[in-house]
Formats: C-alpha cells, sequence, structure tokens
C-alpha cells in the first residue's frame, strides 16, 4: 500500500508532508483560485500536517494542524493536496 494519499482520505491521527498542492490542471479559473488560497493558508510542499478532528455529518469539516496552526478545511478542498505519510516526523515530546 502506498503512504501518499489525498488528505481528503485521511483518518484522525494521520500524519505526514505535503507532497503537492492543486491537481495542476489549470484550464479552470476555480481551480487556480482554490491552489493559490491553500498556499496563502500554509498548505506548500514540505509542510507536516495532521488530521486532528473530522465534523460528525459527511466527515466535513476537517480541523488540520498545518505546522504549527490550526486550519478548518472541506474534503473537497482536500482533495487537491496530496500527503506522504511515511515522511511524517515524530511527534516531539512536551
Amino acid at each position: 500500500m502506498s503512504s501518499v494519499i489525498k488528505l481528503s482520505d485521511a483518518r484522525v491521527g494521520d500524519r505526514g508532508v505535503i507532497v503537492s498542492v492543486g491537481d495542476h490542471c489549470h484550464h479552470q479559473a476555480g481551480e487556480v483560485e482554490l491552489e493559490r488560497r491553500l498556499l496563502e493558508l500554509g498548505f506548500v510542499e514540505g509542510a507536516n500536517v495532521e488530521l486532528l478532528h473530522e465534523g460528525l455529518f459527511g466527515r466535513d469539516p476537517m480541523a488540520l494542524k498545518v505546522d504549527d496552526m490550526r486550519v478548518a478545511l472541506r474534503r473537497k478542498e482536500a482533495a487537491s493536496l496530496t500527503v506522504d505519510l511515511a515522511a511524517a516526523l515524530p511527534e516531539a515530546a512536551e
């Protein structure tokens, strides 16, 4: 099984590193705008991401930890992000 998944397929507790942002199919203005917004929020290649919580209905929205911030994101938007779960850093002891 591959450790590279769409962020929308992640489960609570999954941690990984973002390997790609956007579908790189720039024919539609909406996809370009979504990629720009995700990048502005900190969803950049190499960022650590962890799924903290899911909504009750349809598992939407998702609460995510991206590096040191918390962000809520819809699953439809999270499908634009690819994450490598094997590349996750071990959680730092607090």
